[in-house]
């Protein structure tokens, strides 16, 4: 601790007055965002609130400066600068030896499920799980950590194992993460509208954490395969990449084309959570993250078990031997239709394994915030219970309401319904299907001429849409259908011969206003019309398009 400790300015700048001085330390944005969960707990009327880079981490970079400057109510201070000022209460959720340093009661916490990871680089040897090791929680030879949380007594033995002088100031608290990813599932639905996931799709979450063995490490093209191979109508990708990965490359530009194709990529400061109370099914590896989807009992299948990098004694080593495999080189589709189909009793059941990480579920809150208010001398807890907020709804990238500009399409029809599976196009992949059907704003031409159904999406176009029809029949008169949009659920068609179509999608009793994608709609009535269907019957007796386990009941409207 430094011996002349600057002063901090007087007070009499304050609105309010400043009772205690907390600082937030994170390594990386990992565990900038684990120490935000923390925090939570702290009401902040009295405190004043810092962040700080301890220095060192390869993962260190911008972006983690760039989100500590862009969070509210908090100063960020150089590592130098907050090690000269004298702190009530540090919180980290990783730690390094240089803390010794700090002037402050210092709490660390972990930045995963618990500490699982070997990590030479920081612990100084090949057998301690990071964030239990003596080099990183003694100086001289003297523990400086004021109190070193656990997810569950099971750290308790390597932790005696490994630095057995640390046992004194170890406290299992359970892992507030966890907790508020249970607190979180009541927004189930508003997340799953975020990522996509409606209108009868189902949710898979691919993540990934870092390293050479990681499913993103050994697997880097298995989010384009997924959006590629799975129908589009039926389920939404969303992938999960640990902030290392974010750190050292530019997963927006290496998932470019899944992107465009319907990959939702979930930003790496927030969502991740949100995504896992969202998914139907997981796709991982041996990360936190796959972890966490398995303790919350989804589907949950991997295609790396970082044996090489975990501590063996670990749960999550234990999870990766024991996690049901996925092969990405095998047929996508119908591996993910048998682990949905499985009742949860004929899953593999890694209750056990996940157990042995998450002690005290629901219970972080009630152990953490009393534990931090004894460092706080100049304030009492707040009364009443203490509660962790649920995560905020994602935000991935894409947004919600973009998504592929060209389609694959295989239907049949049956009388007045139209069944569909539509699949994002790409030039490489030359899987035979049925027909291609385009948005007008599709790059390039060669599709173009083509395909067998052309939508203008743009409700609001320059060019009214009757005109717009008119002019793309006589350009593209090979087209079984063009549409223009007129609102989320009402379409102008125009078929062969000129007939013109007004279509609108009905809406059921107790339902929500209905949206009626122009691209479907047009690759439902192209299907109908090769499979035999007379238009001219559409006005009488509409159409129902299935796509997976949504309907849609479509009215038409002759046009003068």
């Amino acid at each position: 601790m430094p011996s002349h400790p600057h002063v901090w300015p007087a007070d009499r700048w304050n609105t309010r007055p400043v009772k205690a001085r907390v600082l937030a330390v994170a390594r990386t944005l990992t565990s900038a965002t684990r120490v935000l969960d923390v925090l939570t707990l702290l009401d902040p009327d009295g405190i004043e609130r810092y962040f700080t880079v301890n220095p060192g981490s390869a993962f260190a970079d911008r972006a983690l400066d760039e989100y500590l400057h862009g969070l509210p109510g908090y100063t960020v201070l150089d590592w130098e600068d907050a090690v000269r000022h004298r702190f009530d209460l540090a919180v980290a959720c990783a730690v390094h030896a240089s803390m010794h340093r700090l002037d402050a009661r210092l709490v660390v916490l972990p930045h995963g499920a618990g500490y699982n990871r070997l990590v030479t680089e920081s612990t100084g040897d090949a057998v301690s799980s990071a964030g239990l090791s003596r080099n990183e929680l003694t100086h001289r030879g003297e523990v400086f950590v004021d109190v070193l949380g656990l997810s569950h007594p099971e750290q308790l033995d390597r932790l005696r194992a490994s630095c057995p002088e640390a046992l004194d100031v170890a406290e299992v608290v359970g892992d507030p993460c966890f907790d508020r990813i249970l607190r979180s599932r009541r927004s189930r639905d508003g997340y799953r509208a975020a990522l996509g996931a409606v209108d009868g799709r189902r949710l898979v979450v691919v993540d990934s954490t870092w390293s050479e063995h990681s499913l993103f490490g050994r697997h880097p093209d298995l989010p384009q395969r997924l959006v590629r191979q799975l129908p589009a109508d039926e389920y939404a990708v969303a992938v999960v990449l640990h902030p290392n990965i974010w750190s050292r490359h530019d997963p927006a530009a290496l998932l470019d084309d899944a992107r465009r194709m319907g990959l939702r990529l979930v930003p790496p400061h927030q969502g991740w959570q949100a995504a896992l109370v969202a998914a139907d099914v997981m796709i991982g590896d041996h990360g936190s993250v796959s972890f966490y989807g398995a303790a919350l009992r989804r589907p949950t299948m991997i295609v790396a078990t970082g044996a090489a990098e975990l501590d063996p004694r670990s749960p999550s080593y234990a999870f990766g031997q024991a996690a049901p495999v996925l092969d990405p080189d095998g047929d996508l589709a119908a591996q993910l239709e048998l682990a949905l189909a499985r009742t949860p009793d004929d899953r593999t059941d890694l209750t056990a394994i996940t157990d042995r990480s998450l002690a005290h579920r629901g219970e972080s809150a009630r152990l953490l915030r009393p534990l931090l208010y004894s460092f706080l001398d100049g304030l009492d807890e707040p009364a009443g219970e203490p509660v962790l907020p649920p995560y905020p709804k994602p935000a991935p990238r894409p947004g919600g309401g973009e998504g592929p500009s060209a389609y694959d399409v295989e239907g049949k029809s049956e009388g007045t319904e139209v069944s569909l599976r539509r699949y994002p196009f790409h030039p490489d992949d030359h899987t035979p299907r049925g027909f291609h059907a385009l948005t007008d704003d599709h790059p390039g031409d060669a599709l173009r001429y083509t395909a067998e159904v052309l939508a203008r999406t743009e409700a609001r176009a320059e060019r009214p849409a009757v005109d717009w029809l008119a002019d793309t029949a006589l350009e593209l008169p090979g087209l079984a259908v063009a549409v223009a949009a007129l609102g989320p659920a009402r379409h102008l068609l125009r078929l062969p011969g000129g007939r013109l179509l007004e279509a609108h999608a009905a809406r059921d009793f107790g339902s929500p206003e209905p949206v009626l994608d122009p691209l479907l709609l047009g690759s439902a009535v192209a299907c109908w019309l090769s499979d035999g269907g007379d238009p001219a019957g559409l006005p009488e007796h509409g159409l129902t398009v299935r796509t997976g386990r949504h309907c849609t009941r479509v009215a038409f409207t002759a046009g003068p």
